[in-house]
């Protein structure tokens, strides 16, 4: 007898093992998806983990059906699923909800069927119940969105249930495939008018139909133009109705076929490089293939407009060479549409795109060609990492310093930088980390002789790196010179630079109008009723959001605590610099980018090739502006406020606000001379401020590595922070105590908590924390995890801690 141990797509502290029935044994594969039962009713498609002779000490179910004909997923990602489950505490099902697109996800449909046995007579049961009953006697079946419709209800629940318990009708789950090929109409032309003679008899025929004769003309041009012609682009082009179209398929000289086609395109991979590399990126390139020699792991610290993203397209052409795949992660998607547009010209259809934003049938087609090697080439989001690729020959990691590589909720929460250097050895593949500014957790392992480094410090073309100024908001202030949030020097030079043709780029890390309301008779401030935070305004929706929960508030006038109408907006965000940039610059064309204008498919895309073409003058954004983008005519940047920055309570504040002004003093004069950089500070003397302003980043590296090794901070150990949480506050407190002095005697001064996070309750959850510091040895961090576990276990089979949610975040600190 032969078993398969199944990873479902639940968060089961185990996999489940099943039995194969004799007529699948020779069928069935690892990393199959099968059709199995769990508990009394539910199914879903799981996947095939591993096939053994060993029965497990339970009475095992079997495997329903096999739902592929061959694997979907490689043994090498499977590996790696139990890696990311292993060392970033989760479970292998939450790894898999993450990694296969939600229609190769399967789980049961609930229909419900008639019991035969029940008879007609209806008298017992209440109105809604009868409803339901009497559908139920015509239909035989019906799903639970048809008995919502039939009572008008979103929840039926019950009604089901009474019909239940009175034997009115059965329960049956059926699995249910969600992806659907696409299929299109295409246009064609009988064979009896293949031949020219016959064509011309037939336009000669046409003359009294002057309507269809044009609809014909405009099937022949764009048959001969691009080859197969689509019934929306020939209605389009010809201007013609579905009627005229329906007249010439009846007369039988056009006729229609559905056929299936790709949502996304695929192809050979081609490379056109057309450009060559300076003596800088020539050397840069030599020395990384030269480090790839001895070094799976290879950083590229590369000033800002340096010209990295033309080295990564001549590594991915020889990787190409070779026959293998490559993988380009990008932090944020938003970077994906600029990046796109470089790399296509290049690759063709060879390249694939891969994020969150894609529906869900795209996705499905994305993972067949990678799996299928007809897309050689990934550009995506953290997500893309964990596509099912065969032949991994490189992974490059743009902009590797960035957090958005950490995946914060739900589970897993993986570091897609880390994740990738352990993948791409699974093949052997090679990985560089490119930044501007790296992290100090990289640079330490490249200065450690880990990782190869190689230094790129010029920029493409001979460009002067920008010049940065501080200016002091203080003296400003003191002087009466400030016009609202901006400085008369910052505000001079935006004038000079629009003036002068150029385009300006503001960069504040703060959404919405204003950050918190203030009653300013007795100082009370709007918090978010489910969260401990105040609510931040939004003006262009004249509401309160909380950008924790998402809940949104009508604006408050009055002060809920002393009734008085003194209630004004504190601080600023993006949507009020947009504000004010268009009463003092009345003529200039503005836009913002955040997380409120960009929420769309192809809105950041739209935003980004409007500057591109130069009809933005000044682009407002958050850190979203900051992440590698590339406009040759923006010559001014403008940061409007360093000590929000500077001031956050976090052990690496240093090294992101650095990261993060450096990053945006990049986008200036990457073209056309150098560009300017106007910091407005309070606190002038601070000394990122001067490492800025020098673009010095070894300086600020050796202060910050002298720092976390006197206080025991990563690179030097590794954080693993547990965040308990439950809706009453007590029952958290108390579970985070007992876990704590569980821990206590197994690590020591290690453990710090547990302790109120800043923000203390989230979605009416009360959350308490423990932070725990790893030492660097990879044998005693997987026995500590599992004591750790073993004690979360532990503390849930308390009765009263059986809804407390522990979460463990691995690396996330």
């Amino acid at each position: 007898m032969k078993f398969a141990d199944v990873i479902l797509p639940l968060a089961l502290p185990k996999n489940y093992t099943y039995a194969i029935p004799e007529t699948m044994a020779d069928s069935l594969q690892p990393g199959s998806r099968i059709a199995v039962q769990l508990g009394k009713q539910k199914k879903y498609a799981g996947i095939v983990k591993a096939i053994h002779e060993q029965a497990p000490p339970y009475k095992t179910k079997p495997i329903l059906d096999i739902l592929d004909a061959n694997p979907i997923v490689y043994p090498s990602q499977l590996a790696f699923w139990s890696w990311i489950a292993s060392y970033y505490m989760c479970t292998e099902g939450e790894v898999l909800n993450a990694a296969l697109p939600a229609h190769l996800k399967l789980s049961s449909e609930t229909i419900l069927l008639y019991n035969d046995a029940y008879g007609s007579d209806f008298s017992s049961l209440d109105d809604d119940e009868y409803l339901v009953a009497e559908a139920l006697l015509i239909r035989k079946e019906l799903r639970i969105e048809e008995v919502q419709l039939i009572l008008d209800k979103s929840s039926v629940y019950s009604v089901i249930k009474k019909l239940i318990e009175k034997n009115v009708l059965l329960v049956y789950e059926e699995l249910k495939e969600v992806y659907k090929e696409k299929k299109e109409k295409f246009v064609l032309l009988h064979e009896q008018y293949k031949e020219d003679a016959q064509l011309e008899a037939l336009f000669n025929e046409m003359n009294k139909a002057p309507k269809q004769l044009e609809l014909l003309l405009a099937y022949l041009h764009l048959q001969r133009t691009q080859g197969n012609v689509l019934q929306s682009e020939l209605l389009k082009k010809s201007g013609a109705s579905a009627a005229q179209l329906k007249g010439l398929v009846d007369k039988g000289i056009l006729w229609i076929e559905k056929r299936t086609v790709d949502r996304v395109p695929g192809g050979a991979a081609v490379a056109e490089i057309d450009f060559d590399l300076s003596a800088a990126q020539t050397a840069a390139l030599s020395a990384i293939n030269e480090s790839f020699k001895e070094k799976q792991v290879t950083l590229l610290h590369g000033v800002t407009s340096s010209g990295k993203t033309q080295i990564y397209v001549k590594l991915i052409e020889a990787c190409l060479a070779e026959g293998k795949q490559v993988l380009y992660l990008l932090p944020e998607i938003g970077l994906t549409a600029q990046v796109t547009r470089r790399l296509k010209k290049h690759f063709g259809d060879s390249l694939g795109i891969y994020h969150s934003r894609f529906n869900n049938n795209e996705r499905v087609e994305i993972w067949n060609k990678v799996k299928s090697r007809e897309i050689k080439v990934i550009l995506g989001a953290r997500s893309s990492l964990l596509l099912p690729f065969k032949d991994l020959g490189l992974v490059i990691l743009d902009e590797e310093h960035d957090a958005s590589y950490k995946q914060q909720d739900p589970a897993p929460r993986y570091h897609a930088r880390d994740a990738a250097i352990y993948y791409a050895a699974q093949f052997k593949a090679k990985v560089l980390l490119g930044s501007a500014t790296p992290s100090l957790e990289s640079y330490f392992n490249a200065q450690q002789g880990k990782y190869g480094l190689v230094t790129l410090s010029e920029r493409f073309g001979g460009i002067e790196m920008p010049a940065i100024e501080i200016v002091d908001i203080k003296k400003e202030m003191a002087e009466k010179t400030m016009d609202g949030h901006f400085t008369s020097a910052l505000k001079t030079a935006i004038t000079d630079t629009i003036a002068a043709g150029k385009q300006v780029i503001l960069f504040q890390n703060r959404r919405g109008y204003a950050p918190f309301l203030l009653c300013t008779t007795c100082g009370w401030i709007p918090h978010c009723k489910q969260c401990d935070v105040s609510l931040t305004y939004h003006r262009n929706q004249d509401k309160l959001t909380c950008h924790y929960c998402g809940t949104r508030y009508p604006y408050v006038h009055t002060c809920a605590a002393c009734g008085a109408q003194t209630i004004e907006p504190k601080s600023f965000g993006t949507e009020k610099i947009e504000d004010d940039l268009q009463v003092l610059f009345p003529e200039a064309r503005i836009a913002r980018m955040d997380m409120d204008t960009v929420r769309n498919k192809d809105s950041h895309n739209r935003l980004i090739q409007l500057l591109e073409d130069k009809h933005v003058d000044i682009l407002v954004g958050t850190q979203m502006v900051v992440k590698g983008l590339d406009f040759e005519n923006v010559n001014l940047v403008g940061i409007l406020s360093a000590d929000n920055l500077l001031s956050f309570p976090d052990f690496r504040v240093h090294e992101r606000a650095f990261q993060l002004m450096e990053q945006v003093s990049g986008r200036a004069g990457r073209k056309h001379g150098a560009g300017r950089v106007l910091i407005q500070a309070s606190n002038t003397r601070h000394p990122v401020l001067h490492w800025v302003m020098a673009h010095d980043y070894k300086s600020m590296y050796d202060a910050e590595i002298a720092e976390r090794h006197a206080f025991g901070y990563p690179p030097f150990v590794r954080l693993l922070k547990l965040t308990i949480r439950h809706k009453d506050q007590q029952t958290a407190e108390q579970a985070g105590h007992i876990l704590a002095s569980w821990l206590q005697p197994l690590l020591g001064s290690q453990l710090m908590g547990p302790a109120v996070p800043l923000v203390a309750r989230v979605r009416n959850n009360y959350l308490q924390e423990l932070l725990i510091k790893l030492p660097r040895d990879a044998k005693s961090i997987a026995q500590i995890k599992q004591r750790i576990q073993d004690y979360i276990i532990q503390l849930r089979t308390e009765k009263k801690f059986r809804t407390v949610a522990i979460i463990p975040d691995v690396d996330g600190v």
